[in-house]
């Protein structure tokens, strides 16, 4: 694959001692020619190199997602 990984943003994973939430953009992720895409990883423990769970979100899904996020929120 001819994937390129731009880290975007990392954010401490609640409930966790060293977990993380990791955003990146990835570019090509399905080989050549391929739409970039949104990744989010979470990491149970931070020093490991791959995430425990992934996603991978097309842009034109972000703001979808962003408010099935906030009307899920309201639930917790």
């Amino acid at each position: 694959m001819s994937e390129k990984i731009t880290k975007i943003d990392e954010i401490p994973l609640s409930g966790t001692k060293d977990g993380k939430i990791s955003i990146s953009k990835i570019d090509e992720p399905y080989g050549k020619n391929s739409n970039s895409v949104l990744s989010i990883g979470i990491f149970l423990d931070g020093t490991k190199s791959q995430p425990d769970w992934k996603i991978h979100i097309p842009k034109e899904n972000i703001d979808s997602l962003i408010d099935a996020l906030k009307k899920g929120k309201e639930y917790l």
